[in-house]
């Protein structure tokens, strides 16, 4: 599969503006603009936009809370993600959900999850409405290590399996859940084998591999819409803590070291300028852009007013007419 240098550079621009998005954020918590915590994928850029960038725009997404690439892969708006950050009315969810509870519609996306497996239950009933409705299209499920020991991760494979639903499993195994090794917490050495106890195919990946994600995932992409469930394991790893509040007590600095010179954006870069796809100063360019994006979405974000409080329990309940809308896609609201 030959890749074009428009995709190339595409690639490269949003895990980048993944890595300036979180870093940016990281700060804001220090400068005490942000509070509560936050869920942060630096280290894992390549999981979410490998995997997103192969999907068409009426495939759809379940994410993890730990979601910010998969939500810039699947082409959501750095300014409104930022806006929802800072709890600002601009934001996707008017400032109220946080970072853990981004969503749009528009790009496929169900939404972000703050509940550990919640999301694999959701992207199943959505592939099932896309198989009901013959929609040439799939859902993705994120998820990570730790929640494919939670029940809905097996009751939604196996039932998945039982209907032959459009539905691509992708387990970021960042291995650890919380403080937990995956080795204290699973007796397999490889997650992707539980795909055969359901009937369905499973790999594992080198999560830090963006091209390699990528092509997988379009392989991937025509098998499930043709075969039915899939699961994809994504071996990768976080640099920070699980949350904001984590000590990472768990683990030693030389672990996260070693990790780091594994980082998904310096591999690619490197192989960008080795194959000879992009020049240095054109790299630098998408570097550039990367970071006036994302300080042009902070720049929103702290120019947004926040949410009235009289307004806060908008869009708790829907009125009658909301229920019988039918959203652009076809899909009953």
């Amino acid at each position: 599969m030959k890749l074009s240098k428009e995709l190339y550079g595409k690639l490269y621009l949003m895990m980048v503006q993944t890595r300036n998005f979180e870093e940016t954020a990281a700060r804001l918590f220090v400068e005490g603009k942000v509070h509560g915590t936050a869920h942060f994928c630096i280290g894992e850029e390549a999981t979410g936009v490998g995997v997103c960038a192969a999907l068409e725009k009426e495939d759809m997404i379940a994410q993890t809370h730990r979601g910010h690439n998969q939500a810039i892969g699947k082409g959501m708006d750095i300014k409104k993600m930022m806006a929802e950050f800072l709890g600002k009315e601009t934001g996707y969810c008017k400032g109220k959900g946080g970072c853990m509870h981004i969503a749009d519609f528009s790009v496929g996306s169900l939404g972000a999850n703050g509940v550990v497996g919640g999301g694999i239950p959701v992207a199943t009933g959505a592939a099932l409405s896309q198989k009901y409705f013959k929609r040439p299209n799939i859902t993705v499920s994120f998820f990570g290590d730790g929640a494919s020991n939670e029940g809905a991760f097996h009751e939604s494979l196996n039932l998945a399996s039982v209907w032959q639903l459009p539905v691509l499993f992708v387990c970021t195994n960042n291995y650890y859940g919380m403080s937990t090794h995956v080795s204290k917490s699973m007796h397999i050495e490889d997650i992707s084998v539980r795909a055969s106890s359901y009937g369905m195919n499973g790999i594992a990946l080198d999560g830090n591999d963006i091209i390699l994600i990528y092509k997988e995932t379009k392989k991937a992409r025509e098998y499930v819409l043709k075969n039915g469930p899939m699961l994809m394991v994504l071996n990768t790893y976080r640099w920070m803590g699980h949350s904001k509040s984590d000590p990472q007590v768990y683990r030693t600095k030389d672990e996260v070291n070693q990790w780091k010179e594994k980082c998904p954006i310096k591999r690619y870069r490197e192989y960008l300028l080795g194959e000879k796809i992009f020049l240095q100063t054109e790299l630098e360019a998408l570097d550039n852009k990367a970071q006036e994006d994302v300080a042009e979405a902070l720049h929103f974000a702290e120019s947004s007013p926040e949410l009235p409080i009289e307004r806060i329990f908008d869009d708790v309940y829907a009125t009658g007419d909301m229920r019988n809308e039918k959203h652009k896609n076809g899909y009953v609201l």
